[in-house]
C-alpha cells in the first residue's frame, strides 16, 4: 500500500497508540493500588493471619474446685482423664479420622460419628471436638505415636469428675456435664467441651466451682505438627468447697433406712447448718459424667420408686400429727388455755359426717398437753371448729409453711397450705367446715416438705427463728422471718414435745435416753381413707403396700449444750414411732453416742 506521498511505510494511528498507553497506565495504576491494600491498607491483618497459620492457641482445661464434707472427706474431687479430639479446620477427611479413631479404641463408628454431630454445630471450625473423653492410659502412647499421620487429631488432657460417694450425695451434689449448645451461646465465658454443673450444689456453686482457664502457644510447621509451646496464660482450679454435712452421719442414716423409700433431715438449730440431708431411694451421679445412655436414662425415669427425686425438698405429702406441734402454738397464741379439755370418744360428729381419733376406743378427757403426748385428733377437731381455717392459714404461713426454705438447691416446692380461695381457685367449690376440721391434724389438702418441718422445730428451740437451712459451712447465719409463737409458748411446746418422749403413754417413747434431753412428735398421714374391718380399723400390714400410711417423727435432742432437730419421714411406713422412731433414733446414738453402760443394758 503506498502512502499519499508515494512512501510504502506504513504509520499505525495515533488513537491506538494512545489507547495502548493508557491500558499500560491503568493496569499499572491497579497493580500499584493493589499492593498499596495488601501491603499497607490491610497489611497488619494479612501479617496477624499469616503468623496464625504459623501460631495457634490451646486452651488449658481448669480443674473444678474439690468439695469436701464437714471433715475434710473428699465426696467431689477430680482425677486425670485422656481424651481424643478433632479439630475441623486441620483435619481433611473427617469420615476417615472417625474410622481411625475407632480402629484405635474399639468404640463403634456410629457413636463416634453420633458424637462429632451433636458437637460439631457448637462451636468454631478450629475448637476441638472431643470424640473420646476418657481413654484408659495405655490407648494414650500407641496413639500418640501415630498421630501424625492424622492431621486435625489430638490427645487433649482434662479432669474428670468423680464422686466417691456416690448415691449418699447424689442429691445434695447433682452431676456435671459437658456444656450445651443453649449453654455455651448464654455464657461466654465457656467454650466447647467444658463442663458444668446440673442439678444440686454442682449447678448453684457453678461459677465458684468452675475455675479459670489458661492458654498456650503453639508454634506448628506446614503440616500443622507442632514445633515449640510457650504458656501465655496459667489456668486456676475453681474454689474448694466444704460442706456441712457430715459423710458419716449421712451413710449411717441410708443404711438405718433399710429398703424403706422417704427422707431424714437433721439440722443444727441455732445456726441453721444441715448435718445429713438423705434421700432414699438414690442414684449414682457417676453415670451421668461420660453421657448417660439412652437405656439407663430410661431405667431411672421409669424406675417406680422415683430414684431421681430428693424427697426433703421435692416431695411433699401430709404432715399427719406432727402438724399439731403448729396448732398448739396457733390455739396458745390466740387464747386457749393449755388447761382446756375436750372429751374424746374417738370420734368427733359434724353434721352427717363423722371423724375418726386413730384411737378407736377414745382417749377421754383430753387437755392440750396430752393431746400432743397422746396425739389425739378429736382435741384438735374440736379446737379447729373454734377458731377456722381463716385462723389457720395465715398461722401455718407464718410458721414458714407454704413457702420454700430457700435452701441452695434446685427445684424445692413450696408445699401447700390450702385456703377459701385457694379451694374455690383450684376446685371451683366453697370451703367447708370438713376441711377445716382435716387440716387441723395435717391431712386433707395441707402438704409440707421434710425440709420445711425441720426448719420449723428448729424454730420451737431457738427461740422462734425461721432460718435458711445451709449446706455451706461457712455461709454465714440468716434468718428469713419469726413465727407468731410467744416465747412463752415455745417453752411450753418444748416441754410437752419432751413428755411426748418421756411421758405415760407417750407415742415417741422409742427416744427416750436416761443421758439426754429429747422432745418429739410423731405422725402418722393417711394416704387413703381410714379402712375398716367391721368396726376394726386394719393395721398397715394388713394393707397393700401403696395403701399404708406414710410415717413421720419430728423431735429435737440436747446433750453437754449441743442441740439438734431430726425429722425422719417414711413413705408407706405405717406408724410413726414404730418405724421412723428407730432411724431418728440411729440419728442420735450416732451424734451422741449413749454411755458404755446404758449400751450394756441394751444387750
Amino acid at each position: 500500500m503506498k502512502l499519499e506521498n508515494g512512501s510504502d511505510e506504513y504509520q499505525p494511528p495515533k488513537s491506538g497508540l494512545f489507547l495502548l498507553q493508557v491500558c499500560i497506565v491503568l493496569l499499572f495504576s491497579l497493580f500499584c493500588a493493589r499492593f498499596w491494600y495488601l501491603q499497607i491498607h490491610r497489611g497488619a491483618e494479612y501479617v496477624r493471619m499469616a503468623q496464625e497459620n504459623r501460631l495457634r492457641h490451646e486452651r488449658i482445661y481448669a480443674p473444678r474446685g474439690e468439695i469436701y464434707d464437714a471433715s475434710g472427706r473428699l465426696i467431689a474431687e477430680n482425677r486425670t482423664a485422656y481424651g481424643l479430639a478433632i479439630v475441623r479446620e486441620y483435619c481433611p477427611d473427617i469420615g476417615a479420622a472417625l474410622a481411625q479413631v475407632s480402629a484405635w479404641t474399639g468404640v463403634p463408628l456410629d457413636r463416634l460419628r453420633s458424637r462429632y454431630e451433636q458437637d460439631r454445630s457448637k462451636g468454631r471450625s478450629f475448637d476441638p471436638i472431643l470424640v473420646l473423653t476418657d481413654m484408659p492410659f495405655e490407648q494414650v502412647a500407641p496413639i500418640e505415636s501415630e498421630l501424625y499421620k492424622w492431621p486435625g487429631l489430638r490427645v487433649v488432657t482434662h479432669s474428670r469428675r468423680n464422686y466417691p460417694e456416690g448415691e449418699a450425695f447424689s442429691h445434695i451434689l447433682g452431676y456435671v456435664a459437658e456444656a450445651s449448645e443453649k449453654e455455651l451461646a448464654a455464657d461466654s465465658e465457656l467454650s466447647l467441651g467444658d463442663m458444668v454443673g446440673r442439678l444440686g450444689l454442682e449447678s448453684f456453686l457453678d461459677k465458684r466451682l468452675r475455675g479459670q482457664k489458661g492458654l498456650y502457644r503453639l508454634e506448628v510447621d506446614v503440616l500443622g505438627r507442632p514445633l515449640s509451646r510457650s504458656l501465655l496464660e496459667s489456668s486456676h482450679m475453681g474454689q474448694n468447697v466444704t460442706l456441712s454435712i457430715d459423710a458419716r452421719l449421712q451413710h449411717a442414716v441410708m443404711e438405718a433406712m433399710g429398703d424403706y423409700s422417704g427422707s431424714v433431715v437433721v439440722m443444727d438449730p441455732d445456726s441453721g447448718k444441715l448435718l445429713a440431708l438423705v434421700t432414699r431411694p438414690a442414684y449414682d451421679n457417676n453415670i451421668f459424667i461420660g453421657g448417660l445412655s439412652a437405656r439407663d436414662w430410661n431405667a431411672l425415669r421409669d424406675d417406680p420408686r422415683f430414684p431421681l427425686q430428693n424427697r426433703a425438698i421435692q416431695s411433699a405429702y401430709p404432715p399427719g400429727s406432727v402438724w399439731k406441734l403448729m396448732m398448739a402454738g396457733m390455739l396458745l397464741e390466740n387464747g386457749i388455755s393449755p388447761d382446756e379439755e375436750v372429751f374424746c370418744p374417738g370420734w368427733y360428729k359434724l353434721g352427717n359426717h363423722v371423724f375418726r381419733c386413730w384411737r378407736g376406743g377414745g382417749h377421754g378427757m383430753v387437755d392440750m398437753k396430752d393431746s400432743l403426748v397422746w396425739s389425739c385428733d378429736v382435741y384438735y377437731y374440736s379446737m379447729a371448729v373454734k377458731l377456722g381455717i381463716n385462723t389457720m392459714e395465715p398461722f401455718a404461713r407464718a410458721c414458714g409453711y407454704g413457702q420454700q426454705t430457700g435452701i441452695d438447691l434446685p427445684y424445692e416446692t413450696t408445699g401447700l397450705v390450702p385456703s377459701r380461695a385457694w379451694k374455690k381457685r383450684r376446685f371451683g367449690e366453697a370451703w367447708q367446715m370438713g376441711d377445716t376440721v382435716n387440716a387441723s391434724i395435717g391431712q386433707g389438702h395441707v402438704l409440707v416438705t421434710p425440709l420445711q418441718t425441720a426448719v420449723f422445730l428448729s424454730s420451737l428451740v431457738n427461740g422462734g427463728e425461721l432460718l435458711k437451712p445451709q449446706l455451706i459451712d461457712d455461709a454465714p447465719r440468716e434468718v428469713l422471718g419469726r413465727t407468731p409463737i410467744s416465747a412463752r409458748s415455745l417453752a411450753w411446746i418444748r416441754k410437752a414435745m419432751v413428755q411426748t418422749v418421756e411421758g405415760a403413754g407417750a407415742t415417741a417413747k422409742v427416744l427416750k435416753r436416761k443421758d439426754m434431753k429429747i422432745g418429739g412428735k410423731t405422725g402418722t398421714a393417711q394416704v387413703v381413707k381410714i379402712r375398716m374391718q367391721g368396726a376394726r380399723r386394719l393395721k398397715a400390714a394388713e394393707m397393700e403396700f401403696r395403701q399404708r400410711d406414710h410415717a413421720w417423727i419430728g423431735s429435737w435432742g440436747e446433750k453437754d449444750g449441743r442441740r439438734v432437730v431430726v425429722v425422719t419421714m417414711i413413705e408407706h411406713g405405717g406408724g410413726g414411732g414404730a418405724v421412723a422412731g428407730p432411724v431418728t433414733k440411729a440419728v442420735y446414738d450416732i451424734l451422741f453416742p449413749p454411755p458404755a453402760e446404758e449400751g450394756k443394758e441394751k444387750d
